[in-house]
Parts: C-alpha cells; structure tokens; sequence
C-alpha cells in the first residue's frame, strides 16, 4: 500500500469497522506494529492501542460513519487530509477533523496526528 490516498481510505475504513475481529485486522494491516496515534483526547501506540482507540469512538458514535473530507495533499510519505463524523442518514457532521499521516517505508502509518476543528 504505498499511494497515500489509498492509505488515508484504508484508515477511515478502520474507523467504520465495527466488527471487532475485523477491525483489529484491519489496524495489523494499515498500522506499522508500534504505530503511533495522537490526537487531543488521546496519545496511543501499538496495535492495540489504535483499536482501543477506534472500539471507544465507535461506542460514542454508535450508527455514524468517518468520512473523507474535501482537503488531501501529499508530500514524500506525509499526507494531511480532512475527514467528518457523520450520521448513518447522511446528516450534517457532527464532528469536523484534520489529520496528518505519516508512512512508513513499507507504506504503512508510522504515525497519524489528529486535530478536531468542530466537535
């Protein structure tokens, strides 16, 4: 997985998986093992500690999804990328965040700092 685009789709899906099973898969494939993942609310590495992270946001927002925003742009392994929390009926988000993701050289996060501009 080295396009960054497909990288940042395949970390939202991770949001929107609900089984649990899955989901940790998931995180094994997108995430680098000792990963990092930092926003206000939380500081997290390792495997674990994403899908912590991930089954806690989906119990809060149990029905809405992650979407991609309108903002992507890339430079080397980095990419900064809007994204929204949505209701399932395709409401207004509900929260509005920014993201910066760094790739490891096996195209996999290395590390995703998380801001929140409207939560």
């Amino acid at each position: 997985m080295s396009d960054l685009s497909s990288v940042v789709d395949a970390y939202l899906a991770v949001w929107n998986r609900t089984d649990a099973t899955a989901r940790r898969e998931m995180v094994e494939g997108v995430w680098s093992e000792d990963g990092r993942y930092v926003d206000p609310l939380v500081d997290v590495r390792g495997w674990a500690g994403v899908d912590q992270v991930v089954a806690q946001a989906q119990a809060r927002f149990t029905g809405m999804r992650f979407a991609r925003g309108a903002v992507f742009e890339e430079h080397h392994n980095v990419a900064r990328f809007s994204w929204e929390l949505i209701p399932a009926a395709g409401a207004e988000a509900i929260v509005v965040g920014f993201d910066v993701a760094v790739v490891d050289g096996n195209g996999r996060l290395e590390a995703v700092y998380g801001f929140l501009d409207r939560y």
